[in-house]
């Protein structure tokens, strides 16, 4: 029940998520935003965020999982349905704080569960029920505005089913603290490895700059091409919707069918694969080619991006040992959220000035290379955990 329950936690974590990609032209013009006027939403929600997931050790400790996770999905859904409700600009930014805290505390409690108590696999399925939530939040928002709806409408939606989730939790609370006391004695169990010894470590430096980038150039993606279809190539605004709905369903597909494959491939082959095909998919996409080719570039690219988080994550211990993973993978998190609150609003702040298609096309494929460069890099390190990488 618990796993079940866990798949649906990351599942509202995608949701949200993925909204103000299509909903932004439609806000932007409601509140008479300058295009760059995003950037807001990614910060704020990104600062929480990061707030939120550093400090879960200490609330998992003080509250208890289920509390946490009961807690947490009900400030998501407070956040999306004060979205829906906002009479100004102001406030509809300012609901981005409670969404960032809530989904960084679903994140890292999530996350501390299932590596207690999960296989390796399960981590790449618990992370594509994320994009199966990010594929829905797009179609919801599509359907509501070619139906003439209100983008307020689309938000309403998702608040609603939020909100059956976080009762989910509520419900579900004892059970989730019955599996919390071997989870804070692993926590303790770590607590004297050394935070700044482990980030002098040059591999681990490289693996914290992998995570920044990736992130940025997944959300960035996500979040800025709806408004480059409709607007920069004149795509109609349903079949926009879908093409960003199929980028964020091939991460999804990708995720469960490189759950299979991984040990079949090896981590190692299946990410330097996987970065060499997303960097394929975003200068397809940067070439701006007549047809559906954008459709299929953005495909694409969501398939290579769909095993680099959770194969880098798996691989995390096996590099750099326990010890130094303890630490490690709360830097990657943290870099994670920098890079999904950064990259797109740098993007949103340059295209004021050079035009989105520019910067967005230009801004995807340097991300794209950054991150296999970086993977390149890794395996090429000598690693703390490890003699050599194991291929």
């Amino acid at each position: 029940m618990l796993l079940i329950i866990a798949y649906l936690g990351f599942l509202s974590l995608g949701l949200p998520d993925s909204l103000i990609g299509v909903a932004w032209p439609s806000v932007r013009d409601d509140f008479a935003l300058k295009q760059s006027a995003a950037g807001l939403l990614f910060i704020g929600a990104g600062f929480s965020y990061f707030l939120s997931s550093f400090f879960t050790g200490r609330l998992l400790n003080a509250l208890g999982i289920g509390s946490l996770l009961a807690a947490s999905s009900a400030m998501v859904a407070c956040s999306v349905l004060g979205h829906a409700l906002a009479p100004v600009w102001a406030l509809f930014a300012a609901w981005s704080l409670l969404h960032g805290l809530g989904s960084g505390a679903i994140d890292a409690g999530l996350n501390h569960y299932v590596a207690h108590h999960l296989s390796a696999r399960h981590m790449n399925w618990l992370h594509a029920f994320y994009t199966l939530g990010a594929t829905l939040g797009p179609l919801i928002m599509t359907a509501v505005l070619t139906g003439n709806g209100s983008w307020r409408t689309g938000y309403l939606i998702v608040a609603a089913i939020l909100l059956c989730l976080a009762l989910l939790f509520a419900a579900a609370r004892r059970s989730w603290d019955r599996a919390d006391g071997a989870m804070a004695a692993g926590r303790s169990e770590n607590a004297g490895v050394g935070m700044m010894a482990t980030f002098r470590h040059a591999t681990v430096r490289l693996q914290v700059a992998l995570f920044f980038f990736y992130t940025g150039l997944e959300v960035t993606v996500g979040q800025w091409s709806f408004t480059l279809l409709t607007e920069w190539r004149s795509v109609p605004k349903q079949t926009a919707g879908a093409w960003v709905a199929i980028y964020w369903a091939s991460i999804c597909a990708g995720r469960i069918l490189f759950g299979y494959l991984v040990d079949r491939i090896g981590i190692d082959r299946l990410l330097r694969l996987s970065t060499v095909t997303s960097l394929l998919g975003t200068l397809l996409f940067a070439l701006n080619l007549p047809g559906p080719v954008s459709g299929l570039a953005l495909s694409l690219a969501g398939l290579g991006l769909a095993a680099i988080y959770p194969c880098m994550m798996a691989r995390t211990p096996q590099r750099l040992g326990k010890a130094v993973a303890v630490h490690a993978i709360g830097y990657q998190v943290s870099a994670a959220t920098l890079g999904a609150a950064a990259l797109p609003s740098f993007t949103g702040y340059l295209a004021e000035r050079f035009g989105l298609e520019t910067t967005l096309a230009t801004g995807a494929v340097g991300m794209a290379l950054i991150v296999l460069l970086l993977h390149e890099s890794l395996l090429s390190a000598r690693s703390p955990g490890e003699g050599g990488i194991c291929r």
